[in-house]
């Protein structure tokens, strides 16, 4: 039997959900190595103590989320780890529930507890470190948590009961941070936050977010900024003139917009109708020519009828989106919509999600053929079998389009942009060859 005595405590992150959970995660790694201890993240590795990073946000989520924590609470059963720490949205939500449901973690803490799980661990909380992180993702690529939580009310969403009231970070803060990723070779910068747009009111009575791009713009070694998790009321247009103006903020916008029918938009309280939204689509497509718009809608919603979900479809065909992604409606407690009946059955939100994605599809083939013959800056983040597989400045990691190019006839390093000349095109991918 191995001497406990003698092993020296290594921790393993499990990070469940979305980008933002991943940077609530890489703070934590970040502390924890400036603590002296040695850290893995999503590993299969020999470390003692587990700390699984939840996820709460819809059905599968939460299922997920769940489903990882009894995992290793059977391995440290077992007596393979020592230590089990649950930390993130589900924890915050359910923390009760979850200390009677498997006691065999040994804390659970919510989102905004970073310093009292240090503290379990027997770690200081290192203010010196905040603008400094350890990242996960490929070196040349950064998320950049511009805010937490949200101040909006919209029916379906619990993101408030898990994150808070909207916090922006000040604006000298996250330049800081950007400077420290482009001193280690970061090129790109992702803005995220719950809600981007209403960025800077509490700190600046404004909408801060045109400002806080110039400012990011300035830091020598950044190349792109994008933007995503925009809110479509009350845009402030002034970041289409950014965008315009700076080479470095990408021509993509992340912007959910949910549902088209006035009468869905209204019922999720979403403070925008169809006609205001073409409008700003429209003005986005006007002021930043070429723009690549990415959303998302929500199919399933209580009382969406087949008229309406129809007139979803036909809102989805008219404005052909670069970039399309669907949820199925997920009825969370404590939101305003779990006091409606959840009247749509399962089979026909997924009836009702596979159609948009059959439509966007083909919008998506469309337009990757008009690229052929174009010749495209692309980053480049990793090498995947025979190709070398990377993105325009239209796509995000993971979730968007990529460019891949044979690598037996191309060399590109990971992590530099190359001019790629696209030769063909798939529903959701390009391919083609490196121009020197």
């Amino acid at each position: 039997m191995k001497s406990k005595t003698l092993q020296k405590d290594k921790v393993n992150v499990i990070t469940l959900g979305c980008s933002k959970n991943l940077v609530d995660s890489e703070d934590l790694i970040t502390q924890l190595e400036g603590n002296d201890y040695e850290v893995s993240h999503d590993s299969n590795d020999d470390a003692n103590i587990v700390i699984v990073n939840t996820c709460g946000f819809i059905d599968l989520a939460k299922e997920e989320s769940v489903n990882t924590i009894l995992q290793y609470a059977e391995v440290k059963k077992k007596g393979e780890i020592d230590k089990l720490y649950v930390t993130g949205c589900l924890s915050q939500r359910y923390k009760d529930n979850l200390e009677q449901e498997i006691p065999e973690v040994d804390a659970y803490f919510g989102t905004l507890e970073l310093p009292s799980l240090l503290a379990k661990l027997n770690a200081d909380y290192k203010h010196e470190l905040i603008g400094e992180r350890t990242l996960t993702t490929p070196l040349h690529f950064a998320y950049l948590k511009i805010s937490e939580g949200c101040n909006r009310t919209c029916s379906f969403c619990a993101i408030p009961l898990m994150r808070g009231k909207h916090i922006s970070q000040p604006i000298e803060v996250l330049v800081k941070q950007a400077k420290n990723f482009a001193k280690h070779g970061v090129k790109e910068l992702i803005l995220i936050a719950q809600e981007l747009t209403y960025y800077g009111l509490d700190l600046y009575k404004k909408r801060a977010l045109p400002e806080l791009l110039n400012a990011l713009a300035d830091v020598e070694g950044i190349e792109w900024i994008r933007l995503h998790y925009a809110y479509p009321s009350k845009f402030p247009s002034e970041i289409f003139d950014v965008m315009n103006a700076r080479k470095e903020i990408c021509n993509y916008l992340d912007i959910p917009l949910q549902h088209a029918n006035n009468d869905v938009l209204q019922r999720m309280r979403r403070q925008i109708t169809r006609e205001e939204t073409v409008a700003l689509i429209q003005e986005a497509k006007r002021k930043v020519p070429g723009i690549a718009i990415r959303t998302t809608f929500l199919v399933g919603y209580p009382g969406e009828t087949e008229e309406e979900f129809n007139d979803l479809c036909a809102f989805v065909q008219e404005m052909e989106f670069e970039r399309v992604g669907v949820f199925q409606y997920s009825h969370e407690e404590d939101t305003i919509a779990y006091d409606v009946e959840d009247d749509i059955p399962a089979e026909i939100k997924a009836d009702r999600a596979n159609k948009i994605m059959e439509i966007q599809q083909e919008i998506s083939l469309n337009k990757n053929i008009e690229k052929i013959g174009l010749t495209l800056p692309v980053l480049f983040d990793r090498k995947e079998g025979e190709y070398f597989v990377g993105r325009t400045e239209f796509d995000s990691p993971e979730v968007d389009n990529e460019v891949l190019v044979k690598a037996d006839s191309n060399y590109v390093r990971i992590g530099d942009f190359a001019n790629v000349k696209i030769t063909n095109a798939e529903d959701y991918d390009l391919y083609g060859e490196i121009i020197l």
